[in-house]
């Protein structure tokens, strides 16, 4: 199953202005994005996507690979279609955040070769245990629950399941009971293309999870399990972690 690694990354950003182009590891943030997706065994060729030419220009300066995208597009997965629509001759397109420069390139891989596996699915995507009850009652930490073949059930920025009697020690339970939702999408390429024609499903409106429009659209997911919880770069805060990380290793 020929692969393609697509990172959508939007110059503009609320929290943390231009942060694709934060430069204080030495290299800009894309830029450690974009190697750890090419470090993946499973996946072809990497492209960032973009709304603006002035990160194509930074992309191709470290020796990447980067398409100019449409402005207009509401969303990452919206940037990540127009750029797989040429790619006639691959299957599978992972929609890799621009902001997961600590993804873990297993993670990716594995979640490659699980819909290579399963061939009637259209999605795949990665989830990990979550161990601490904060992480459970914080909306941005999203949540799936699946079924014993590891399809997704449902998605959800609210507690699944609801422990109806609460004990500490269900966050310690093997296999986990509760399963923090990474970032990482893999589709089929057609799908994918279908998939961005379609309106916001309603329950995509209230919980403002654009994977429920998938499952109401009555597709697939199938999730791959791992212990990789890659952290996201969402506020200067974020960043300045990331930086200290870097420092020291």
């Amino acid at each position: 199953m020929k692969t393609a690694i697509i990172i959508p990354a939007r110059l503009g950003s609320t929290r943390l202005p231009r942060k694709m182009l934060l430069s204080e590891t030495g290299k800009i943030l894309i830029e450690h994005t974009y190697e750890a997706a090419a470090r993946c065994k499973q996946a072809e060729r990497v492209i960032v996507a973009t709304d603006d030419q002035e990160i194509v220009t930074a992309v191709q300066g470290f020796g990447g690979e980067a398409v100019l995208t449409n402005k207009e597009h509401l969303s990452g997965t919206d940037r990540v279609a127009e750029a797989a629509a040429p790619l006639t001759d691959f299957d599978l397109i992972v929609n890799l955040q621009g902001d997961e420069p600590e993804v873990d390139p297993k993670c990716v891989d594995d979640v490659i070769l699980l819909l290579a596996k399963h061939r009637d699915v259209q999605v795949g995507t990665v989830a990990c245990p979550i161990r601490e009850r904060s992480m459970l009652d914080d909306p941005a930490c999203v949540k799936v629950v699946m079924d014993h073949s590891g399809r997704a059930l449902y998605f959800s920025r609210s507690c699944i399941p609801h422990a109806r009697n609460w004990h500490p020690d269900l966050l310690q339970v093997e296999p986990a009971i509760f399963w923090q939702h990474l970032g990482i999408y893999i589709y089929r390429r057609e799908f994918l293309l279908r998939f961005s024609a379609l309106p916001k499903s309603q329950l995509e409106g209230v919980e403002m999870l654009e994977q429920l429009r998938v499952l109401q659209a009555g597709a697939e997911i199938m999730v791959a399990t791992a212990n990789c919880t890659g952290k996201g770069i969402d506020t200067p805060d974020d960043y300045r972690a990331f930086v200290s990380r870097h420092s020291n290793c």
